[in-house]
């Protein structure tokens, strides 16, 4: 199992977050999140949204540093990416 993780560039809610993605598929990167504890909520379509104070506690747990361009390529790779506004949200739809 390999789940990997960008740096916490991206702002939002007045924080920095990273995206947490599964190159194999969504349930690895589902259990994977539970066992940090990390909310169902936090996943949006295709990753988990970390808070930046997380980003240490993720990686300790396993997560593999790559770029954020890297993370894109992963979940495309994987036939795991989920553009914005071509799915309904997490809750209206089985992830």
């Amino acid at each position: 199992m390999t789940i990997y993780i960008d740096p916490p560039t991206w702002p939002g809610h007045g924080r920095l977050w990273s995206h947490l993605v599964s190159d194999v598929s969504y349930e690895e990167l589902h259990t994977f999140a539970a066992g940090l504890g990390v909310p169902r909520r936090a996943f949006e379509r295709d990753h988990y949204d970390i808070p930046d104070e997380r980003y240490a506690d993720v990686v300790a747990a396993g997560a593999v540093e790559v770029s954020s361009r890297e993370v894109v390529r992963l979940l495309y790779a994987a036939g795991l990416r989920r553009p914005k506004g071509r799915y309904p949200s997490p809750g209206s739809r089985s992830s």
